[in-house]
């Protein structure tokens, strides 16, 4: 998904490429630092943002029954072209089908 993701000239730090091991409240806070959105599949993240009330700049939850590349791929660039303003500051589930949107 990063080699897509750059593909289309987006900027691409990827933990699985460049940081391995790194935990994950040292990679919420460097995606809030640098004003990334983090993509993951790690519902850890959830819990990080609600409960423990971590900032973020906006994290995608691909939420997949299928969880083949393609299969992210094409509901990631579905997510960039439909909604593309509504991604920053927003906590976005994503389904095959559905997308859900929160604050």
């Amino acid at each position: 998904m990063s080699r897509w993701l750059r593909s289309l000239g987006h900027e691409v730090f990827s933990i699985y490429e460049e940081a391995r091991g790194t935990d994950d409240d040292t990679i919420l806070r460097k995606a809030f630092d640098e004003n990334w959105i983090l993509i993951t599949s790690d519902k850890d993240f959830g819990e990080k943002v609600y409960r423990e009330r971590q900032p973020h700049r906006g994290i995608i939850f691909p939420r997949l029954e299928d969880e083949r590349s393609a299969n992210k791929v094409a509901v990631l660039q579905s997510l960039l072209e439909s909604y593309p303003d509504q991604l920053s500051d927003n906590f976005v589930v994503a389904t095959a089908k559905r997308v859900r949107f929160a604050k």
